[in-house]
């Protein structure tokens, strides 16, 4: 069995964990308070930056909607009556008519 990226990457995080717990461990109890309010604000930092980042995504999709339409409508005025022959729904067969044709 030989020794692949995978088993070399486990190593060094276990060992990086164990490294890290040791220094945790070490530490005066005004350092971990520090540690924890220091990650608690680049949490809160992390959350704001995503909601903003959500909010404009939305408004990017909302905008990119609208004007795609637009542009689509003005470039290929119709548009809309070749998308329903390509994609409209197709006249069902009544009961008892052969939909085949002859030659």
């Amino acid at each position: 069995m030989g020794v692949d990226a995978k088993h070399i990457a486990t190593f060094l995080l276990g060992a990086a964990a164990g490294l890290a717990a040791h220094k945790y461990m070490t530490m005066t109890p005004e350092e971990k308070e520090k540690l924890a309010s220091d990650i608690k604000n680049k949490a809160n930092q992390f959350k704001n930056e995503a909601e903003n980042a959500a909010g404009k995504a939305k408004d990017y999709f909302e905008e990119l909607r609208t004007k795609g339409g637009d542009a689509l409508k003005e470039h290929f005025g119709n548009a809309e009556g070749l998308l329903h022959n390509l994609f409209g729904a197709k006249p069902s067969a009544t009961p008892g008519q052969d939909t085949k044709t002859t030659a």
